[in-house]
């Protein structure tokens, strides 16, 4: 396999893990690309390597400059704008981590905190508020884990999982 068709691959395979993971394909192949590419590129450089038309493009690098995980550059005597990747994939998982946890996490622990004023107070509700409080008490810990992934630095974070492997 030569070096275009490794990328290919990639790019190929980081969109498809891309969905499963809960983002559109076509943000986790310009995220691909930006992550392998040695210089920042422009939208008409992404576009060509994905053939993808310019909104969309446009509206992946958005979505992926929210996200954190790609920064927009100028470069002198140039008007178009560029787009690199952090190229730190420890970084790059750590914001994910942050921005999952974000959008994900903290609505539904928000939503579990309201359900707990749940009245009357009988059987089934007492029923129902320990199921809620259970799962409140997991999405805390999950909360709680994040927080010290993402505050902690490589060695923790590898010394961590090996304990957990073994």
């Amino acid at each position: 396999m030569n070096l275009d068709e490794g990328k290919q691959r990639f790019i190929q395979a980081w969109g498809s893990f891309g969905s499963k993971w809960g983002i559109n394909r076509t943000m986790a192949q310009v995220h691909a690309l930006l992550l392998i590419s040695p210089m920042s590129l422009s939208a008409d450089n992404i576009m060509d390597e994905l053939d993808i038309s310019r909104g969309n493009a446009n509206m992946n690098l958005r979505a992926l400059m929210d996200w954190g995980l790609v920064m927009k550059e100028y470069k002198p005597g140039d008007r178009k704008e560029y787009f690199y990747a952090e190229k730190d994939i420890w970084r790059v998982a750590i914001q994910i981590i942050g921005q999952r946890k974000k959008r994900e996490l903290e609505p539904i622990r928000e939503i579990l905190e309201s359900l707990m004023q749940v009245e009357p107070a009988d059987a089934e509700t007492a029923a129902f508020k320990k199921t809620v409080a259970d799962i409140s008490d997991l999405s805390a810990a999950a909360d709680k884990m994040l927080d010290k992934i993402t505050k902690s630095d490589r060695n923790w974070i590898m010394t961590s999982f090996i304990k957990m492997l073994n």
